[in-house]
This record gives structure tokens, sequence and C-alpha cells, in this order.
């Protein structure tokens, strides 16, 4: 009987918000070359209305957006049953900001520009 390779397991598929397009690039070819299937967005409006985002494994988005920030964008996305992990990065960062996005269920928030290891190893981390 022939042996049959066992299946590999799934890609972590990992939402990507940034409204910068070099940055939102950058950070997808990253992502993607470290393994992860990545869905980017330039709005919150596209990934709000991807029926598809609420079964990723990690959300990585932009504080400051041009209809919003980062955290009402994960609470509307949690409200439409996301259950996956946040990681939030910023070039805006204060205490009341990290304080505000652990409260809202980010695991993670950096400050830009972020190397791209520390982002890599925390969404891998993430998507266990």
């Amino acid at each position: 009987m022939p042996q049959v390779a066992p299946e590999a397991p799934p890609v972590p598929t990992i939402l990507l918000l940034e409204d910068e397009p070099a940055v939102r690039r950058s950070l997808q070819l990253l992502l993607q070359g470290s393994g992860f299937a990545v869905r980017s967005y330039a709005s919150a409006a596209m990934l709000l209305a991807d029926p598809r985002a609420k079964d990723a494994a990690v959300l990585v988005v932009d504080y400051r957006l041009p209809e919003g920030d980062g955290l009402g964008v994960a609470r509307a996305l949690q409200e439409a049953g996301f259950a996956g992990r946040c990681i939030m990065i910023t070039a805006y960062p204060s205490r009341d900001l990290s304080a505000a996005a652990h409260a809202q269920g980010f695991s993670r928030v950096f400050e830009k520009p972020l190397a791209s290891r520390v982002l890599v190893e925390a969404v891998a981390d993430l998507a266990r």
C-alpha cells in the first residue's frame, strides 16, 4: 500500500490594515515571505466588508486611519465574530494608547518603524 504524505497544517491567515500603500505592501511581502497567507486592506471599510475576515488568525492594524482608528476596527471585527488575536502598529505611541489597546484585547502594540523580525515573531507566536 502506498504511503500517504501527512497533510500540512493550514497556513494561518493574517489580516493587514494599513492605509499607507508602501508600508502596506512591504508588510504584506514580509509576512507572505514568512509563510503566512495575508489579506491586506487599504481601508477599514474594505476589511469589514470581507466576510472571510472573521476567520483569520491575527489582525495587524495601524492605529491612525483616515476613517477612524485601529481600536474601532478591532471592536467592529470582534462584534462580527472575529476571535483571533490583534497587533497594533503606530507612529504615535503613548501609555494611554497601549492601555486602551490592551483593554480592547490587543496582544501587542509596536511603534513604527518596527523591526521586521519583531513583527514576524509576534505574528507567529499569536497565530499558533
